[in-house]
C-alpha cells in the first residue's frame, strides 16, 4: 500500500499522487505510442475508434460526471463541430487549425444555448436537451446549402506536415492523430479538475444550495461547464466524420446521445478513466458480438446490439453504479487493506440535500 502524506494545498492539487503514478502513465503513453507496431491495421482502426469516441465521452463526463447535469443533445454538438470543422477545411483552413476552431465555436453555441436551461434540473434539462438533438437533424436539413442536406459530405482530403492521414492507405497516421487529441484533451480536463473552476464543477454537483453559500456563481458554472463539455464534444464529432469519411443527417441521431450517455455510466462517472473503459465497451462490444453471431453460424440477429447494451446498463445501474473503474477501485482497495477490508467501506453515502430530492 503506497502513503500520501500531504502537508499542502499543492500536494493535493497535484497532477500525479506520487512517482509511480506517474511511471505507469508514461509507460502506457510509450506503449500507446508503439501500438501500431504491434496490432495489424483492423484492431488499430478500432483503437482509433475508441479514442475517438473517449474524446467525446469526456465531454460529456465533464458536464454529467463533474457538474451533474444530465445532457441528452451532445449528438447535436457533435454534429455541429464535424460540419463546422468540414466547412472550415473545405475553405482552405488546414485542420490542425480547423479542428480546435470547431471545438472552440461548439463550446461557444453550446455556453449561449445553455443560458435558457440554467433553471431546469434533472429530468427537464435532460428532455430540453432531447429536444436539440433530435432538432439537429431537421436544422441539418434545412442547411442543405452548407451542410448537404441528406445527401451528406464527404470528408476532404486531410494533409499534416506533408503526411496524408488516410484512414485506408495509412491507418497509424489517423491513430496518432486521435491519440494526440485525446491526450491533448484528457490534459485539459485533468488540469481543469485541479483548478477552482473544477472545485466549483463538484460543489454544484453535490448541492446547488451548499455551493451558493460558499459564494459559487452556480449559473456562470453551468455555462461554462455546458459550453466547455460542448467544445470537447464537438472535436470527438468532428474526428468521428472525418474518420467515417462520408456523414449526412442520420450519423449523428439522439441515439449517439443515447450512447455517450450510456458509455460514461458503464465506465464510471466522475471518472477520466470512465469514459476510455466505456469508449472501449461501445468499440468492442459490436464487434464482439458479430464475431460471436459468425462463430455460432447464425446470421446477424435484429436488436441484438441494442439488447446487450441495455442489459449491461440495467445491470451496472443496480449492482454497480460506480461503473468499471468504480469496480476497479474496489478490488484495489480491497487487496491494499486486506485482510482488513470490510463490505460497508464500500456503501454509497448520500450526498443531496432534502431540498434537492424532488428537483
Amino acid at each position: 500500500m503506497r502513503f500520501h502524506f500531504k502537508t499542502s494545498y499543492d500536494h493535493d492539487i497535484r497532477l500525479f499522487p506520487d512517482r509511480w503514478t506517474l511511471s505507469v502513465y508514461g509507460a502506457l503513453l510509450v506503449l500507446m505510442l508503439v501500438l501500431p507496431w504491434i496490432i495489424d491495421s483492423f484492431y488499430l482502426g478500432e483503437v482509433t475508434n475508441v479514442l475517438i469516441w473517449a474524446v467525446a465521452g469526456l465531454g460529456l463526463m465533464l458536464l454529467t460526471g463533474q457538474t451533474g447535469q444530465v445532457s441528452l443533445g451532445h449528438s447535436a454538438f457533435m454534429a455541429l463541430g464535424c460540419y463546422s470543422c468540414v466547412i472550415m477545411m473545405e475553405n482552405g483552413v488546414p485542420i490542425l487549425l480547423a479542428l480546435p476552431l470547431a471545438g472552440v465555436l461548439t463550446g461557444v453555441i453550446g455556453a449561449i444555448i445553455a443560458l435558457p436551461a440554467l433553471r431546469l434540473h434533472g429530468v427537464y434539462l435532460a428532455i430540453f436537451t432531447l429536444a436539440l438533438a433530435i432538432l439537429a437533424d431537421d436544422v441539418i436539413v434545412i442547411l442543405s446549402p452548407w451542410t448537404g442536406g441528406v445527401n451528406g459530405k464527404f470528408a476532404p482530403e486531410i494533409w499534416i506536415f506533408g503526411i496524408e492521414i488516410n484512414r485506408w492507405a495509412n491507418p497509424a497516421s489517423w491513430y496518432f492523430l486521435a491519440l494526440g487529441t485525446a491526450v491533448v484533451v484528457t490534459l485539459l480536463y485533468r488540469n481543469l479538475l485541479r483548478a477552482p473552476l473544477g472545485r466549483a464543477f463538484a460543489a454544484v454537483r453535490d448541492s446547488e444550495i451548499s455551493a451558493q453559500a460558499m459564494g459559487v456563481d452556480v449559473a456562470r458554472t453551468k455555462t461554462l461547464a455546458f459550453g466547455l463539455s460542448c467544445a470537447f464534444a464537438g472535436l470527438g464529432g468532428a474526428l468521428l466524420g472525418l474518420f467515417a469519411g462520408a456523414f449526412n443527417n442520420e450519423t449523428f441521431n439522439f441515439l449517439i446521445s443515447i450512447q455517450l450517455l450510456m458509455m460514461i455510466i458503464i465506465g464510471g462517472l466522475g471518472f477520466i478513466h470512465g469514459a476510455f473503459l466505456g469508449a472501449i465497451v461501445i468499440a468492442f462490444l459490436p464487434q464482439f458480438l458479430s464475431i460471436l453471431t459468425d462463430n455460432l453460424g447464425s446470421a446477424s440477429i435484429p436488436g441484438l446490439e441494442t439488447g446487450v447494451f441495455g442489459m449491461l446498463l440495467i445491470a451496472f445501474i443496480l449492482f454497480e453504479p460506480m461503473g468499471l473503474y468504480g469496480r476497479w477501485l474496489k478490488m484495489r482497495t480491497w487487496l491494499e487493506l486486506f485482510p482488513f477490508a470490510r463490505r460497508d467501506m464500500f456503501r454509497r453515502q448520500k450526498t443531496y440535500l432534502k431540498t434537492e430530492r424532488l428537483r
